[in-house]
């Protein structure tokens, strides 16, 4: 079985440790777990990995959040996978920080990634690992929060939530996404 998992970020040092890009931060640990390491390639840094007998094809988008659903695109008609077996991780305001939940479907939240998927693909019906990165920012600073770097506090604990995400991935894969959101949504 082959899947497509991707992680939603915007390239260039600058955002490389900002919260919208816990995506490709997830992916990154990921790939260095997996003992791989990702290529330039189109629209995107692509990886594959093996998990028992599970293939992965992971991408962190080259296109900027805004237009993540032509990456996505293109690599679902690439690998000819459907929506089932694609795995979208995203940052997500609505929740604290480090909750982790799995989601068959839902309304882009006001994201822009989510919502440019959503358009592109004419419909909410696909996969998402949101990681709650919390709503810490005056009104009107939503933009300055989410492209900020993670506070310290936050980055301690950045490893152990990731490798929970990526737990989350390697279960879906295996026993699917209904008994991986029963068995970790907190």
């Amino acid at each position: 079985m082959k899947f497509l998992i991707i992680g939603l970020g915007n390239i260039g040092s600058e955002y490389e440790l900002t919260r919208h890009n816990i995506g490709f931060l997830v992916l990154d640990r990921m790939v260095d777990k997996m003992n791989t390491s990702f290529n330039p390639d189109r629209y995107g840094d692509y990886a594959k990995a093996k998990y028992k007998g599970r293939e992965f094809n992971l991408v962190k988008p080259s296109t900027y959040m805004n237009l993540s659903g032509k990456a996505v695109n293109y690599w679902l008609q690439k690998l000819k996978l459907g929506n089932e077996n694609l795995l979208i991780i995203v940052d997500d305001i609505a929740l604290p920080f480090g909750v982790i939940r799995m989601r068959q479907r839902g309304s882009s939240a006001g994201h822009n990634g989510l919502k440019n998927i959503e358009e592109t693909f004419g419909s909410q019906e696909y996969n998402r690992l949101r990681f709650g990165i919390g709503n810490d920012f005056p009104k009107g600073q939503q933009v300055d929060y989410v492209l900020s770097n993670f506070g310290q506090e936050e980055f301690d604990q950045l490893p152990e939530r990731m490798d929970k995400a990526i737990d989350m991935i390697l279960s879906f894969s295996t026993i699917g996404i209904e008994r991986t959101m029963n068995f970790f949504n907190e």
